[in-house]
């Protein structure tokens, strides 16, 4: 049996050429982003039931995670 998927802010997933992209994440409900590429800015902002959102996803395709960005040298001061 299939591992179960847990929904987390940030991630990114792909449905036919739409990219959804999870802004916001609650209990109950989920704000995504609507947009035809992978831009961090713009596309439709869309807030939806959790329940609705996992039917739109059931045959979507999560998306790896972007790297992390490389941690920034401190100098002494």
């Amino acid at each position: 049996m299939a591992k179960p998927l847990r929904l987390q802010q940030g991630q990114i997933w792909k449905q036919g050429e739409q990219f959804l992209r999870i802004v916001r994440l609650e209990r109950l409900a989920v704000e995504y982003k609507l947009t035809s590429n992978l831009a961090p800015r713009g596309g439709k902002s869309v807030q939806v039931t959790k329940k609705e959102f996992c039917r739109l996803i059931k045959n979507a395709e999560l998306q790896p995670a972007p790297p992390a960005p490389a941690p920034r040298a401190v100098g002494p001061e």
